[in-house]
């Protein structure tokens, strides 16, 4: 803006070129003026006023101020006016100086925590907008609508300036710093959504094996509870039956329809009861081509009972040939080859290096009462398990000693998650047959 001292020799100019076209005027009232003249204002310095058009003096009417006055008087609004025009500059570059503060805030280039700067969670490698929602979407909207709110006061506050003072623009330095400021807040917002979809990226990729093995479980609860819709099963429950395979021979036997997937662990419970001699056979046997012996429960001739995985023995401190209902239990590991083996909830033996580090393998046969030596055949007769069996279940991991307690005193009632014992999933040969069983409690007060 123009000061005032710049002003007034403008103003006086003005004055005295009005002063002079007035006393033209009167002097030409008493003729008229020529058709078509007109008069011209001029604005002149003040030097050259006083020298080439001296001003007389105007006699005060009616009170009226002499020009020395109205001069003054007219200096001193026009002062005014430019100091309220400095006041409105002063405020406007207040709210500037206030938006700049708060832009400085947003972009954190500090690094120090401030309400509204970008801090870093705990735990957490990437920063993050505190006051700001997790979900990259709604902090790339809130984001995306702060910045709209910051243009639509930067353009207000430009307009604002414009319509209160007319003669003077934004400062072109004010101007620029703004926009770079602008600038690197845009850049700024670019770089957090690069580094939200990147996070978005890492959380999925971290989610996906828990997605499947979920979704694993829940497919094979939905196979579960199909089987158990269709099966059409005799007894008062799918699970309340046993397989009694009475003769010696190599031609009865049950079979498992579902095989199992590969393990590094398992848990094989079961209730049996015989009193064959010698041995009582074989309860259980899983065959995968290229190895008969992958699993293999075996009673045979005067040898203790024997747990054979991928053709490896360890025998088993358990005593079961007493023709009263037994619940066994047998836990492996692929770690050090650990086992362990329960006998009516006691643990009563374990040990090491059986088939360590050897995951059993997928797709094989699984056979009640037989010891394959093909997959699926070749049985022998002095091999078969000869008495009765019942709740055959498989899981893919090592239970606890409590959970197989439970399951040993009746307390619980907990079916394999790999092979359940289900009338549907049993199919019996050569004569094998179904009966009900008898209760778990009748099965307990039997021992």
């Amino acid at each position: 803006p123009r000061s005032p001292a710049g002003m007034l020799p403008v103003v006086a100019g003005l004055l005295l070129a009005v002063a002079a076209g007035g006393r033209g005027s009167s002097s030409s009232s008493e003729q008229e003026s020529p058709p078509g003249s007109r008069f011209v204002c001029t604005s002149l310095p003040l030097e050259a006023a006083g020298a080439g058009c001296p001003l007389p003096p105007v006699p005060m009417q009616g009170g009226a101020l002499p020009p020395e006055e109205e001069l003054r008087a007219t200096v001193l609004q026009l002062r005014e006016t430019v100091l309220q025009q400095k006041e409105t500059i002063g405020s406007q570059r207040e709210a500037i100086r206030e938006l700049t503060g708060k832009l400085s805030r947003c972009e954190g280039a500090d690094g120090k925590s401030a309400p509204g700067t970008w801090k870093k969670e705990p735990g957490k490698g990437k920063d993050t907008m505190g006051d700001l929602p997790r979900d990259p979407a709604q902090v790339i909207d809130q984001l995306s609508r702060t910045m709209q709110t910051l243009k639509d006061r930067l353009e207000s506050l430009e307009h604002q300036l414009r319509a209160n003072v007319s003669y003077a623009a934004l400062p072109n330095d004010l101007r620029e710093m703004l926009q770079r400021r602008l600038g690197d807040l845009e850049r700024q917002l670019l770089s957090k959504v690069a580094e939200l979809e990147d996070e978005k990226s890492l959380l999925h990729n971290e989610t996906s094996a828990h997605r499947q093995k979920t979704e694993t479980a829940l497919n094979a609860l939905l196979e579960r509870v199909s089987e158990l819709e269709k099966g059409n099963s005799a007894f008062k429950s799918p699970d309340e039956f046993k397989v009694s395979l009475p003769l010696r021979t190599n031609y009865l036997y049950g079979k498992i329809k579902k095989t199992l997937p590969e393990l590094y662990a398992f848990t094989v419970c079961l209730w049996l009861r015989s009193s064959a001699s010698p041995g009582i056979g074989t309860p259980f046997s899983y065959a995968v081509p290229g190895q008969a012996n992958e699993i293999v429960l075996i009673e045979w001739g005067n040898n203790p009972i024997e747990l054979l995985i991928n053709d490896k023995v360890a025998q088993l401190p358990l005593f079961i040939s007493d023709g009263k209902w037994h619940h066994i239990c047998i836990t492996w590991t692929t770690r050090d080859g650990m086992w362990e083996a329960f006998q009516d909830g006691e643990k009563l033996g374990t040990g090491e290096n059986l088939a360590p580090w050897h995951p059993i393998k997928p797709g094989g046969v699984l056979i009640l009462g037989q010891e394959q030596d093909t997959v699926g055949g070749r049985f022998d007769a002095t091999q078969a398990f000869v008495g009765e069996m019942s709740q055959f279940n498989i899981w893919d991991r090592v239970l606890k000693a409590e959970d197989i307690t439970n399951i040993a005193n009746c307390s619980t009632n907990m079916p394999g998650n790999i092979i359940p014992w289900v009338d549907n999933n049993v199919d019996v040969f050569g004569g094998a047959t179904k009966w009900p069983v008898e209760t778990c409690e009748e099965r307990l007060l039997d021992l």
